[in-house]
Protein backbone atom coordinates (compact mmCIF):
# COMPACT_ATOMS: atom_id res chain seq x y z
CA UNK A 1 0.00 0.00 0.00
CA UNK A 2 2.73 2.45 0.94
CA UNK A 3 2.07 6.05 1.84
CA UNK A 4 -1.19 7.64 2.87
CA UNK A 5 -2.12 10.33 0.40
CA UNK A 6 -3.51 13.61 1.65
CA UNK A 7 -5.80 15.20 -0.93
CA UNK A 8 -7.23 18.07 1.09
CA UNK A 9 -5.88 20.86 3.24
CA UNK A 10 -6.36 19.02 6.52
CA UNK A 11 -7.27 15.58 7.79
CA UNK A 12 -10.99 15.19 8.43
CA UNK A 13 -11.53 11.64 7.18
CA UNK A 14 -9.18 8.77 6.45
CA UNK A 15 -10.86 6.70 3.73
CA UNK A 16 -10.01 3.22 2.48
CA UNK A 17 -11.30 3.15 -1.11
CA UNK A 18 -11.33 -0.02 -3.19
CA UNK A 19 -12.82 -1.59 -6.30
CA UNK A 20 -12.68 -4.36 -8.89
CA UNK A 21 -10.51 -7.03 -7.25
CA UNK A 22 -9.39 -8.25 -3.84
CA UNK A 23 -5.84 -7.17 -3.10
CA UNK A 24 -4.12 -9.86 -1.03
CA UNK A 25 -1.84 -7.22 0.49
CA UNK A 26 -4.86 -5.37 1.85
CA UNK A 27 -6.35 -8.57 3.27
CA UNK A 28 -3.06 -9.34 5.00
CA UNK A 29 -2.80 -5.82 6.47
CA UNK A 30 -6.39 -5.96 7.73
CA UNK A 31 -5.89 -9.37 9.34
CA UNK A 32 -2.63 -8.24 10.98
CA UNK A 33 -4.18 -4.91 12.03
CA UNK A 34 -1.37 -3.17 10.17
CA UNK A 35 -3.48 -0.39 8.68
CA UNK A 36 -3.66 3.05 10.28
CA UNK A 37 -7.04 3.92 11.85
CA UNK A 38 -9.68 4.05 9.10
CA UNK A 39 -12.71 6.33 9.46
CA UNK A 40 -14.66 5.12 6.43
CA UNK A 41 -14.48 2.39 3.78
CA UNK A 42 -15.88 3.07 0.30
CA UNK A 43 -16.32 0.41 -2.36
CA UNK A 44 -16.61 1.63 -5.94
CA UNK A 45 -18.00 -1.69 -7.11
CA UNK A 46 -17.21 -5.17 -8.41
CA UNK A 47 -16.26 -6.44 -4.96
CA UNK A 48 -17.53 -9.68 -3.42
CA UNK A 49 -20.18 -8.90 -0.79
CA UNK A 50 -18.55 -11.26 1.70
CA UNK A 51 -15.30 -9.32 1.41
CA UNK A 52 -17.05 -6.04 2.16
CA UNK A 53 -18.64 -7.65 5.22
CA UNK A 54 -15.17 -8.84 6.27
CA UNK A 55 -13.78 -5.29 6.01
CA UNK A 56 -16.75 -3.81 7.86
CA UNK A 57 -16.32 -6.30 10.68
CA UNK A 58 -12.54 -6.12 11.02
CA UNK A 59 -12.12 -2.36 10.59
CA UNK A 60 -15.21 -1.52 12.69
CA UNK A 61 -16.13 1.62 10.76
CA UNK A 62 -18.91 2.54 8.32
CA UNK A 63 -18.71 1.00 4.87
CA UNK A 64 -20.48 2.61 1.92
CA UNK A 65 -20.72 0.97 -1.48
CA UNK A 66 -22.10 1.28 -4.97
CA UNK A 67 -22.58 -1.81 -7.13
CA UNK A 68 -20.59 -2.53 -10.25
CA UNK A 69 -21.75 -4.34 -13.35
CA UNK A 70 -20.51 -7.67 -11.95
CA UNK A 71 -22.15 -7.31 -8.53
CA UNK A 72 -25.08 -9.66 -9.11
CA UNK A 73 -25.09 -11.49 -5.75
CA UNK A 74 -25.86 -8.49 -3.55
CA UNK A 75 -29.09 -8.55 -1.51
CA UNK A 76 -30.68 -6.19 1.00
CA UNK A 77 -28.84 -7.97 3.82
CA UNK A 78 -25.61 -8.85 2.04
CA UNK A 79 -23.00 -7.38 2.39
CA UNK A 80 -23.84 -7.40 6.09
CA UNK A 81 -23.51 -4.12 7.96
CA UNK A 82 -22.74 -2.12 4.80
CA UNK A 83 -24.68 0.77 3.31
CA UNK A 84 -25.70 0.99 -0.36
CA UNK A 85 -25.49 4.68 -1.34
CA UNK A 86 -26.67 4.45 -4.96
CA UNK A 87 -28.82 7.49 -5.86
CA UNK A 88 -28.33 8.88 -2.36
CA UNK A 89 -26.42 11.69 -0.71
CA UNK A 90 -25.00 10.66 2.66
CA UNK A 91 -23.14 12.77 5.19
CA UNK A 92 -20.20 11.78 7.37
CA UNK A 93 -19.49 14.60 9.77
CA UNK A 94 -19.76 17.57 7.42
CA UNK A 95 -18.59 15.61 4.36
CA UNK A 96 -21.32 14.98 1.74
CA UNK A 97 -21.01 11.93 -0.54
CA UNK A 98 -23.14 11.16 -3.61
CA UNK A 99 -23.29 7.55 -4.85
CA UNK A 100 -24.01 6.24 -8.37
CA UNK A 101 -23.80 2.55 -9.27
CA UNK A 102 -23.23 0.61 -12.46
CA UNK A 103 -21.67 0.80 -15.87
CA UNK A 104 -22.73 1.85 -19.33
CA UNK A 105 -25.39 -0.47 -20.80
CA UNK A 106 -23.73 -3.11 -23.00
CA UNK A 107 -25.65 -6.40 -22.79
CA UNK A 108 -28.72 -5.73 -20.66
CA UNK A 109 -27.34 -7.24 -17.47
CA UNK A 110 -27.86 -5.90 -13.94
CA UNK A 111 -26.53 -2.50 -12.90
CA UNK A 112 -26.21 -1.24 -16.46
CA UNK A 113 -27.53 2.12 -17.66
CA UNK A 114 -27.68 4.17 -20.81
CA UNK A 115 -26.50 7.72 -20.43
CA UNK A 116 -30.13 8.85 -20.70
CA UNK A 117 -31.05 6.56 -17.79
CA UNK A 118 -28.22 7.92 -15.65
CA UNK A 119 -29.19 11.46 -16.55
CA UNK A 120 -32.75 10.69 -15.40
CA UNK A 121 -31.47 9.37 -12.05
CA UNK A 122 -29.56 12.59 -11.53
CA UNK A 123 -32.58 14.65 -12.55
CA UNK A 124 -34.80 12.95 -9.96
CA UNK A 125 -32.05 13.42 -7.37
CA UNK A 126 -31.91 17.14 -8.11
CA UNK A 127 -33.72 18.34 -4.98
CA UNK A 128 -31.75 16.03 -2.68
CA UNK A 129 -28.48 17.20 -4.24
CA UNK A 130 -29.53 20.85 -3.92
CA UNK A 131 -30.58 20.37 -0.29
CA UNK A 132 -27.27 18.67 0.65
CA UNK A 133 -24.92 21.00 -1.22
CA UNK A 134 -22.01 21.21 -1.40
CA UNK A 135 -21.28 17.73 -2.69
CA UNK A 136 -17.73 16.97 -1.58
CA UNK A 137 -17.29 13.52 -3.15
CA UNK A 138 -19.02 11.51 -5.89
CA UNK A 139 -18.60 7.74 -5.64
CA UNK A 140 -19.33 5.77 -8.82
CA UNK A 141 -18.39 2.52 -10.48
CA UNK A 142 -17.94 3.92 -13.99
CA UNK A 143 -15.75 6.86 -14.92
CA UNK A 144 -16.84 10.11 -16.56
CA UNK A 145 -16.69 10.00 -20.36
CA UNK A 146 -13.18 10.64 -21.74
CA UNK A 147 -11.64 10.59 -18.25
CA UNK A 148 -9.97 7.25 -17.47
CA UNK A 149 -12.55 5.38 -19.57
CA UNK A 150 -12.21 3.16 -22.65
CA UNK A 151 -13.80 3.05 -26.10
CA UNK A 152 -15.53 -0.33 -25.77
CA UNK A 153 -19.16 0.14 -24.77
CA UNK A 154 -18.82 -1.67 -21.45
CA UNK A 155 -16.03 0.60 -20.24
CA UNK A 156 -17.20 3.91 -21.69
CA UNK A 157 -17.85 6.57 -19.09
CA UNK A 158 -21.01 8.63 -18.68
CA UNK A 159 -21.35 12.05 -20.27
CA UNK A 160 -23.83 12.85 -17.51
CA UNK A 161 -20.99 12.53 -14.99
CA UNK A 162 -19.12 15.32 -16.77
CA UNK A 163 -22.19 17.53 -16.46
CA UNK A 164 -22.46 16.59 -12.78
CA UNK A 165 -18.83 17.60 -12.22
CA UNK A 166 -19.30 20.89 -14.08
CA UNK A 167 -22.46 21.76 -12.14
CA UNK A 168 -21.57 20.59 -8.63
CA UNK A 169 -17.77 21.00 -8.60
CA UNK A 170 -17.14 18.18 -6.11
CA UNK A 171 -13.69 18.05 -4.56
CA UNK A 172 -13.34 14.37 -5.49
CA UNK A 173 -14.90 11.97 -7.97
CA UNK A 174 -13.78 8.41 -7.23
CA UNK A 175 -14.56 5.43 -9.43
CA UNK A 176 -13.48 1.91 -10.35
CA UNK A 177 -14.34 -0.29 -13.37
CA UNK A 178 -11.27 0.58 -15.45
CA UNK A 179 -8.51 -1.82 -14.42
CA UNK A 180 -5.05 -0.29 -14.20
CA UNK A 181 -1.76 -1.01 -12.48
CA UNK A 182 -0.40 2.14 -10.87
CA UNK A 183 3.20 2.72 -9.85
CA UNK A 184 2.54 6.15 -8.37
CA UNK A 185 -0.53 7.59 -6.67
CA UNK A 186 -0.58 10.61 -8.98
CA UNK A 187 -1.12 8.27 -11.95
CA UNK A 188 -4.60 7.61 -10.58
CA UNK A 189 -5.66 11.27 -10.67
CA UNK A 190 -6.96 13.56 -13.40
CA UNK A 191 -7.85 17.09 -12.34
CA UNK A 192 -10.88 18.74 -13.91
CA UNK A 193 -10.91 22.32 -12.64
CA UNK A 194 -11.17 21.83 -8.85
CA UNK A 195 -12.30 18.18 -9.03
CA UNK A 196 -9.84 15.32 -8.62
CA UNK A 197 -11.06 12.30 -10.58
CA UNK A 198 -9.45 9.22 -9.00
CA UNK A 199 -9.37 5.58 -10.15
CA UNK A 200 -9.58 3.39 -7.05
CA UNK A 201 -8.82 0.07 -8.82
CA UNK A 202 -7.34 -2.29 -6.23
CA UNK A 203 -7.24 -0.19 -3.10
CA UNK A 204 -5.88 3.06 -1.73
CA UNK A 205 -5.97 5.10 1.47
CA UNK A 206 -6.69 8.79 1.17
CA UNK A 207 -7.09 11.59 3.66
CA UNK A 208 -9.62 14.29 2.80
Amino acid sequence: MGAIHTLGRSHNLRILALSDYIDKALTRDVEKKALPPIDLVISCGDMEPEYLSFLRDRLDCPLFYVKGNHDIRYTRSNPMGCDNIHARVVTVGSFNILGLEGSMWYNGGPNQYTDAMMRKILFWMGFRIWRKRPIHMVVSHAAPRHIHDREDLCHMGFESFNRLIAKQNPDYFIHGHVHEAFDEFEERITRINRTQVINTCGHMIIEV
